[in-house]
């Protein structure tokens, strides 16, 4: 379809109206995020250069796509009751203009928005936020720290191994076993050690102290010795907790992940299922608020933009809190993973498509 004059001037309206907010908004948040870290930032004496170029360049993509959808919002609403109480909506619907017709242009932009917004967390902001988190790490706050005594993985199917606790400092784990298990055969292999270390050049662990078990149908072999050097299908970042660690996974690399800890058994696979969901669910949601933001607000009303903006806040919110309840249900109960990334947009996309029928007609 052809662009007219008025699909060039809605286009221009929405998208001019949506980066400024961004901008406007991202300038507050910075302020009050310096304030909050300045004390950090003199404590550890993080350079000045790298705090603007590698912390707060990188955290600027990050900031915008992760509510993107919500300044989508609130700019629709923005201008379009703008347009209402100027009465060129009314103008524009009295010339022949179908409300389907004027939806077009907001449709066309929330998709370049909703494009730009899958992009940039799929593959701009797990690469910016390498360095971002480099830079937390060492200047702000710790993003690594030892899991949990007694660890217990299933590193391929059928291979179990334990750690009873891992060190990060020197990649040294204490009471290691490995056993492996063939079907109709029951436990076919069982090793045993008192420590273990993993050797970052070779990329082997070095197994001190051991005891082996090999067991056939029959028979049953020992071996015992001082030192293995071995490879095993295990990492130390299996054995410890990287805060949020999927924030640097790009659109492949968090779906390889998430298909390699499901082998493994990975208890906490179930919030990278989410946020995977969420990398599509989001710029999705721009579509699903700008058809909510256009059917609400381009009626002139009592109250003008303010009624409009208040009743876009709330249900912002309102989104923002189906979100939120639902990922907690995912991440420590039984709730799909997939259906707490798409249920905010379920359910706002009944309200968005109750309010486009009453407004079409």
């Amino acid at each position: 379809m052809r662009l007219k004059k008025i699909d060039i001037y809605i286009i221009k309206k929405f998208l001019g109206t949506f980066f400024y907010s961004i901008a406007l908004l991202t300038m507050i948040i910075i302020i009050f995020d310096v304030s909050e870290k300045i004390d950090d930032f003199i404590e550890n004496d993080a350079p000045l250069n790298k705090i603007i170029f590698q912390h707060y360049l990188n955290f600027i993509p990050y900031f915008v796509n992760m509510f993107s959808y919500l300044f989508t919002f609130i700019a629709v609403i923005f201008f379009t009751s703008k347009l209402a109480q100027n009465t060129e909506i009314i103008a524009m619907l009295s010339s022949g203009v179908s409300f389907n017709r004027l939806l077009y242009p907001y449709m066309l932009s929330a998709l370049l928005l909703a494009l730009m917004s899958f992009y940039l967390a799929n593959f701009v902001i797990p690469k910016a936020n390498i360095s971002r988190r480099e830079f937390k790490d060492r200047y702000i706050e710790n993003l690594t720290k030892s899991k949990d005594r007694h660890i217990h993985l299933q590193i391929s199917p059928g291979t179990f191994v334990y750690v009873e606790s891992f060190s990060t400092f020197n990649n040294v784990g204490q009471k290691f076993s490995m056993e492996k298990f063939e079907k109709g055969k029951g436990m076919v292999f069982k090793l045993n050690s008192d420590k273990i270390v993993y050797d970052s050049i070779t990329g082997k662990w070095g197994i001190t102290n051991f005891y082996i078990r090999y067991m056939d149908e029959n028979t049953e072999r020992l071996r015992k010795g001082y030192k293995l050097d071995t490879l095993i299908n295990l990492k130390p970042a299996d054995l410890y907790i990287t805060k949020e660690d999927f924030e640097v996974m790009d659109f492949f690399e968090i779906r390889e992940y998430i298909a390699e800890e499901k082998m493994k058994g990975n208890p906490r696979i179930a919030r990278y299922e989410v946020k995977n969901h969420q990398r599509l669910a989001f710029p999705f949601a721009t579509l699903v608020m700008t058809l909510i933001g256009v059917s609400l607000s381009s009626r002139k009303v009592r109250g003008g933009i303010g009624m409009h903006l208040g009743v876009g806040i709330g249900l912002a919110f309102g989104f923002i809190l189906i979100m939120q309840v639902s990922t907690v249900f995912a991440t420590y109960g039984s709730f799909p993973p997939w259906l707490s990334a798409w249920l905010p947009n379920i359910i706002f996309g009944v309200i968005g498509i109750f309010l486009y029928i009453q407004r079409s007609r």
